[in-house]
């Protein structure tokens, strides 16, 4: 049975409902091509800093790279003041995107102390602010929101948050079903998707534990939701983006890649990379990435305390074939 249905976040239609995550040093230029070839109909930029584009931060502006980028891109955007919300915004659409994300889960220390991100899930009123603001600056381009189930188990307001920033312009609501206070241990609550479906009249994408194509399937059934978001499950496994997007629409899985193909995308992502950021950081920026290729493979732990020693892609890569041609 095909699930695959159009989703539309304002004037921005979907091939498929399914996206990836908005996520800190992995949804790079290279992380969204290849999640796009996947099969993600939507791609996030990692989390952008309002005040860094403002200010024309150097490395900030770097995120922003969506030049000859396929349609359609999402640029999420941090921060707490609606001014320079409103400014960064309309920086981002200038830059080609098509959707902007207001960040309201990312549960790290430095960002929340600041008030930003998750800690909008304290003060509503102000994220509906930021949220006018931003719609006011995008013109048609819709405004979107990632939020997370409330602060901690005592503070749970989501259906409450989504409502206000539906209300303040909001074009689509994802929500991921754990507290900041959980940051991503124990289990995502998927029924609060179901409730912020049922409480809204936009588009609500399920986010958190999708692992698995019938993670997604489960998703989409349970809770009503109109998308599934992937985060970490697609790290070093584009592979389940493809096998969710089959299931989607109605065709067989296909099957899981051998240890040689997990290495030669991990080659190519690592080719990509340097190609975009040059040998020296690639290599450095691509051993997280090749943490995750490596998971669950036999001598996983031991290969990726190798490869975290080495500094050339020559050498990355010849241990990478070195391992897969070894008999097991």
């Amino acid at each position: 049975m095909s699930m695959n249905a159009t989703v539309r976040i304002g004037p921005v239609a979907l091939a498929a409902p399914l996206v990836t995550a908005p996520m800190a040093g992995y949804s790079d230029r290279v992380f969204r091509c290849l999640a796009r070839e996947a099969g993600a109909a939507l791609c996030y930029t990692e989390m952008v800093s309002a005040q860094g584009l403002c200010y024309r931060n150097k490395a900030t502006w770097a995120l922003l790279d969506l030049m000859g980028e396929p349609y359609p891109v999402a640029v999420q955007l941090f921060g707490r003041d609606p001014e320079v919300m409103a400014r960064a915004t309309a920086i981002a659409v200038t830059a080609g995107a098509d959707m902007v994300d207001l960040n309201m889960g990312c549960p790290t220390p430095k960002i929340v102390k600041n008030g930003e991100g998750a800690a909008l899930m304290r003060d509503l009123p102000l994220a509906a602010a930021i949220v006018a603001a931003m719609v006011e600056a995008a013109g048609p381009v819709p405004v979107t929101v990632k939020m997370r189930k409330g602060w901690d188990e005592e503070s749970v307001n989501v259906v409450t948050a989504a409502q206000a920033v539906v209300e303040a312009g909001a074009a689509a609501v994802a929500v991921h079903g754990r507290t900041r206070s959980q940051f991503y241990s124990g289990q995502a609550d998927w029924d609060v998707i179901r409730q912020v479906k049922e409480a809204v009249a936009v588009p609500v994408i399920g986010n958190g534990d999708i692992r698995t194509s019938a993670d997604a399937i489960t998703v989409l059934q349970q809770t009503g939701c109109d998308a599934v978001m992937v985060g970490r499950g697609a790290i070093g496994n584009f592979w389940l983006l493809t096998a969710i997007r089959a299931r989607l629409e109605g065709r067989l899985e296909p099957p899981s890649p051998d240890m040689a193909t997990r290495v030669a995308m991990a080659i190519r992502h690592l080719q990509m990379l340097i190609d975009l950021k040059g040998e020296k950081t690639a290599v450095k920026e691509m051993r997280k990435h090749l943490a995750y290729y490596c998971r669950g493979l036999p001598g996983a732990a031991r290969l990726r305390q190798h490869l975290y020693t080495l500094t050339t892609a020559t050498e990355v890569i010849a241990v990478l074939a070195d391992w897969a041609d070894r008999p097991r």
